[in-house]
């Protein structure tokens, strides 16, 4: 009898386990701060790589996974403007690292629900010794949480990379205007 017992204890621990590695593994999305430790894996990732880094978050194969439909519309017209004219598009710096260049060090994430479907998520870390800190608006979409826009701070001030996406451009095939190269 306790044996028997003993394996119906054991047979539901497990079922419990792995239920809850089965939900943990699909859960990028299922909170805010999911598709921000995605991508600033990605980034960490992308920083340690010796010769050919991977791609960034703000690019595929990420993009479309991480980003609101219009926040990764922004991103890739920018990348069809730089691809199209050889020059740098809207976004000078790294909006993860909130800088041209950075280690991340000391990562930490606070969530803020804002709304039904809104959150902003605060990534803080240690970057060459000195602290940083991005900000990022989240919003639910197809499912899952998804960042809609992301807030650098550059001598205090904020620094929307979703409006300086939304910035016109000189030339681009999306505005029928051919670049010169």
């Amino acid at each position: 009898m306790r044996q028997a017992l003993r394996n119906v204890v054991l047979a539901l621990a497990l079922t419990g386990l792995f239920a809850v590695l089965a939900v943990s593994a699909r859960a990028g999305d299922d909170v805010p701060r999911g598709p921000v430790e995605e991508a600033y894996a990605i980034t960490i990732k992308m920083l340690a790589a010796k010769g050919k880094a991977p791609p960034p978050a703000w690019r595929p194969p990420h993009r479309d996974r991480l980003m609101s439909q219009s926040l990764a519309a922004l991103f890739a017209r920018d990348d069809l403007y730089q691809d199209e004219s050889g020059e740098m598009g809207q976004i000078g710096a790294d909006p993860f690292l909130n800088g041209q260049d950075g280690e991340i060090k000391k990562l930490s994430f606070d969530t803020i629900p804002v709304a039904a479907g809104k959150a902003t998520v605060f990534a803080t870390f240690r970057s060459f010794g000195k602290p940083a800190a991005v900000e990022f608006k989240m919003v639910r979409e197809n499912g899952g949480w998804r960042i809609d826009d992301i807030i650098d701070h550059i001598d205090r001030k904020p620094y929307s990379v979703r409006e300086q996406l939304s910035q016109p451009y000189d030339c681009g095939s999306f505005m029928g205007v051919p670049c010169k190269r």
